[in-house]
């Protein structure tokens, strides 16, 4: 079983597997299983090869499974803090393998963020910030449509471009949200792109419409918040 194969497995069925250094206990079980299959006989770490043996199956099913290779499209939404951290942290892995990637943000806070520092200067990653601010600040209807416009049109490029592994469209839902997008021209661009290419868009709200052709959706839940233990936001964990 390939690494990466059991990582997808794992993220999809919240199951362990067995590690390959464990496969001599396996045999022995079933051996000893099939000379004594009286399971009241089996010892505490028999049973756990067991249950880990038939969890193990399953997984290889799921994984025998998979056989199409193609880019992905993943959503992460949700009131929970963790959304962009999670692409960015999903591109930083993808230029350990050496893949190109570009990031628009569509919206720009007060701050310059962590990330931009960080990747602004990798020599595979093209990254853009664009539009003047939140909308509740800018309060200039036409600026931010605008700014939303020249930003997509700056994604289109990249979703034709081939050489793109990756491409992270941070904070994109906000654009549909608020109307400054249309979200079938978007989708019509999106389905277009290379076949290998992997997209991530993050946002609090999703449109359905982006949700029906996405392959990996995950909904990032607000159980606690330090900003309403009063702590004050802070650069590193914030932006």
């Amino acid at each position: 079983m390939k690494q990466q194969d059991c990582r997808a497995a794992l993220a999809m069925t919240h199951e362990l597997v067995i590690p390959a250094q464990a496969g001599i206990h396996v045999y022995n079980l079933e051996q000893k299983m099939s000379q004594d299959p009286d399971k009241n006989n089996l010892t505490t770490e028999d049973k756990h090869q067991k249950k880990m043996l038939r969890k193990k199956q399953i997984v290889d099913k799921r994984i025998a499974k998979a056989t199409e290779e193609r880019g992905v499209l993943i959503l992460l939404k949700g009131s929970g803090k963790g959304k962009s951290s999670s692409a960015f942290g999903t591109m930083a892995r993808a230029l350990g393998h050496g893949q190109k990637a570009g990031v628009i943000q569509f919206i720009k806070g007060r701050q310059e963020t962590g990330e931009h520092i960080f990747f602004k200067d990798h020599p595979m990653v093209n990254f853009h910030v664009m539009g003047h601010g939140f909308t509740w600040e800018t309060q200039d209807l036409n600026q931010d449509i605008d700014a939303a416009k020249k930003a997509w049109a700056l994604a289109r490029q990249m979703l034709q471009d081939e050489r793109y592994n990756i491409l992270v469209f941070d904070e994109l839902s906000y654009m549909f949200k608020y109307k400054y997008l249309d979200v079938n021209e978007c989708i019509a661009d999106i389905s277009a792109r290379p076949k290998q290419q992997n997209v991530i868009i993050t946002g609090r709200t999703m449109h359905t419409e982006l949700q029906k052709i996405a392959d990996t959706i995950s909904d990032v839940q607000d159980i606690q918040h330090a900003f309403r233990l009063g702590v004050k936001a802070q650069p590193g964990i914030e932006w």
